[in-house]
Formats: C-alpha cells, sequence, structure tokens
C-alpha cells in the first residue's frame, strides 16, 4: 500500500512560482514511477510532468520549461518546482504513484493518488 500527502499549495499572482511536495509511504517498489496532475474546475484532469526510477523524466508541453519534477529517495519525497505561473495553471495538484515499468503522461499506470492541495493563480 501507498500513501501520498501533497502539501505546498497557495495562492500566487501571474509571473510567481511555488513548489509542491509528494510525501509518500509505503514499499518503493510499488511507487517507482510518480507524478503530477491537475484538475481546474470544470476540466478534465490532466497530467502535468512524470519521473521514472528518480531520474527519466516528462513534461506536459505547456508547462515544459516552466515545471521541474524532482525526487529525493532520502526523504521520500516527489517535488514540482512551478515557475512563471500563469492563470491557466490553476487546480488541484495531485501526485501519483505506480509500479512501472509504464510511466508517463496518462492516469494508466498510477494506482495510488493522493487528496490535491490547490493552486490559484490570478492577479
Amino acid at each position: 500500500q501507498v500513501q501520498l500527502v501533497e502539501s505546498g499549495g497557495a495562492s500566487v499572482h501571474p509571473g510567481g512560482s511555488l513548489r509542491l511536495s509528494c510525501a509518500a509511504s509505503g514499499s518503493t517498489n510499488i511507487r517507482k514511477c510518480m507524478a503530477w496532475f491537475r484538475q481546474a474546475p470544470g476540466k478534465e484532469r490532466e497530467a502535468v510532468a512524470s519521473i521514472y526510477t528518480g531520474s527519466n523524466t516528462g513534461y506536459a508541453g505547456s508547462v515544459k520549461g516552466r515545471f521541474t519534477i524532482s525526487q529525493d529517495n532520502a526523504k521520500n519525497t516527489v517535488y514540482l518546482q512551478m515557475n512563471s505561473l500563469k492563470p491557466e495553471d490553476t487546480g488541484m495538484y495531485y501526485c501519483a504513484a505506480g509500479p512501472g515499468p509504464l510511466c508517463g503522461l496518462w492516469a494508466g499506470p498510477y494506482n495510488y493518488w493522493g487528496q490535491g492541495t490547490q493552486v490559484t493563480v490570478s492577479s
């Protein structure tokens, strides 16, 4: 079993930055693939970034160059550094985990989900 707890969401102005954290517990064998998803009001959940075994990363086109996903195995934590935030980045951000080897920007590889942390970007 894996538990995921997100934190770091907040309200920021356009152009600002945030760092989201996802604290994970449970066997590392079933959370080799980690990702961040987001869901805006009235929209479907979409993948933002993924990371496999702590090094292979992937990003949605809308965030590439602005967001960075990283993993600290010693702290069992995955981060999402978000820079140059835009109003369209507003949404609930969810952490997800899966065993691999399938890993990427769709929901299929993920068996475990956190409760989410809210990010609001507005002036």
